[in-house]
């Protein structure tokens, strides 16, 4: 009897421990135009978990990379504002992507 008890309580645990992982480590990132031709994007982790190290990178509007680096050790990344229309992307790996369009960086 007791061993049905527990049973579902065990899986009830697991379920929101598993639950509770996944959610915990949404990636965040924002950009801002500074004003004097370069843009600053901050990036981290709901969970709080530093982005120093990911991956991040400028598109043109046909798609080409034409700036590709990582998050510095403050989770930032400073670039020089292209020409045009350009998307940026923080990539963090397979479900943790934001992808950001220069029209949307104020």
């Amino acid at each position: 009897m007791i061993a049905k008890v527990i049973s579902p309580i065990v899986m009830v645990g697991v379920i929101a421990a598993t639950v509770g992982s996944a959610i915990a480590h949404t990636p965040l990132c924002a950009c801002y135009d500074n004003g004097d031709g370069t843009v600053l994007c901050e990036g981290g982790f709901s969970d709080g978990s530093s982005a120093a190290g990911v991956r991040i990178y400028v598109s043109d509007k046909s798609g080409n990379i034409v700036i590709d680096a990582s998050m510095d050790e403050n989770s930032e990344f400073i670039f020089d504002k292209p020409d045009g229309k350009f998307t940026v992307m923080f990539d963090a790996g397979e479900g943790h992507r934001i992808e950001i369009t220069g029209d949307d960086i104020y």
